[in-house]
């Protein structure tokens, strides 16, 4: 059985837990302290980061490293598209996610009052930009569910959490968000912390 190392309260983290559940693989849920990561996850990641996936002799870190070699190991159902010119473009999608989302998760989990107010602001502009690509497709920039979905649906969930306020009436937003929550690999995904964040 792989093992993760993970945090219940951390949307990288989330976002694997997300394709594990889309895949239907089990795999053992270690829950680390940042402050005192445990020795083995030391011994297996220079950088003690999480998430951290172990399969047999394997190491991988960073989400979205994980991400894709869950979907190349274990191709059904894909979560990418089967051709290259698809797959470049949902990694494109991926990367500017990454920058323009990911990037501020830092500054809205305990920066300093400044950074965190900036933060929020700059959340909401690059989400309520994207407002566009959830018309697109049923699913984001997709006919199915995708890494995409595992990518953009952990920061959508936190919104709330971090006092990001996206407006009422930008209906695609809020159509995407009630399918993509409801979504069994969503729902199968949450800790106990993430549910306690839309309690």
């Amino acid at each position: 059985m792989m093992t993760l190392y993970s945090r219940g309260d951390d949307p990288h983290c989330h976002r694997v837990r997300i394709v594990l559940a889309a895949k239907g693989l089990e795999a053992r849920i270690v829950d680390i302290d940042p402050v005192r990561p445990p020795e083995d996850l030391i011994d297996l990641n220079p950088f003690q980061s999480v998430p951290t996936l172990v399969d047999r002799d394997l190491v991988v870190y960073g989400a979205g490293i994980i991400a894709e070699y869950l979907d190349e190991r274990f191709p059904a159902p894909a979560l990418l598209p089967g051709d290259p010119g698809g797959r470049a473009q949902a990694r494109v999608a991926l990367h500017r996610i990454e920058q323009d989302w990911y990037a501020l998760v830092p500054l809205l989990e305990g920066g300093e009052k400044r950074d965190e107010t900036r933060a929020r602001r700059l959340m909401l502009e690059a989400v309520l930009a994207a407002e566009p690509l959830f018309r697109i497709k049923p699913w984001f920039l997709s006919d199915h569910f995708s890494l995409l979905d595992a990518a953009v649906a952990p920061v959508l969930w936190r919104l709330p959490r971090w006092r990001v306020t996206v407006p009422t009436g930008t209906t695609p937003i809020e159509r995407y968000c009630q399918r993509v929550f409801a979504h069994p690999a969503f729902r199968a995904s949450l800790s106990e912390a993430e549910r306690d964040m839309r309690a």
